[in-house]
């Protein structure tokens, strides 16, 4: 069975409501696209952006610095109509969770592990950054994107 790869460059409709180059907005999956038309197109929605924002993690792998780029900053327009900016990451909803533990130790295992301990850094490196600039952070899966 063949796959059909979603990436791309997203053509806003909106290209005021962009911030950075409106002419090359990178899409790395379906998900990823289907949050970016949901943004372009949605009035409450005032500014947005896609890996624009670049905030510093400690990896528990090398115990290095790495740069993490979480997918979209967004503000927008709340229920109560005050405005508030979110950092937004989308991911499938398995990688959201650890890894459930495993008597044998496989390749594939260790991979999940590793992923997991890198993806909590960045997310804790968010939500302080976010703390920081009275943000808020959230993770979207296909749950919450109604894929």
């Amino acid at each position: 069975m063949a796959y059909k790869t979603y990436k791309g460059i997203f053509r806003a409709k909106n290209p005021a409501k962009y911030r950075g180059d409106h002419t090359n907005i990178v899409y790395r999956s379906r998900w990823e696209l289907v949050l970016m038309m949901q943004l372009d197109k949605h009035p409450d929605v005032l500014s947005w952006s896609s890996e624009e924002v670049i905030i510093p993690y400690r990896s528990p792998i090398d115990n290095r610095y790495h740069r993490y780029f979480p997918d979209f900053l967004v503000k927008k327009r709340n229920k109560d109509g005050k405005i508030e900016t979110v950092l937004i990451e989308v991911k499938p909803k398995a990688q959201t969770m650890p890894p459930k533990k495993q008597k044998q130790k496989s390749k594939r295992y260790i991979t999940e592990v590793q992923t997991w301990g890198v993806n909590e850094a960045k997310w804790n490196a968010a939500e302080e950054y976010c703390k920081d600039r009275k943000w808020s952070f959230m993770i979207m899966t296909e749950d919450e994107l109604g894929v």
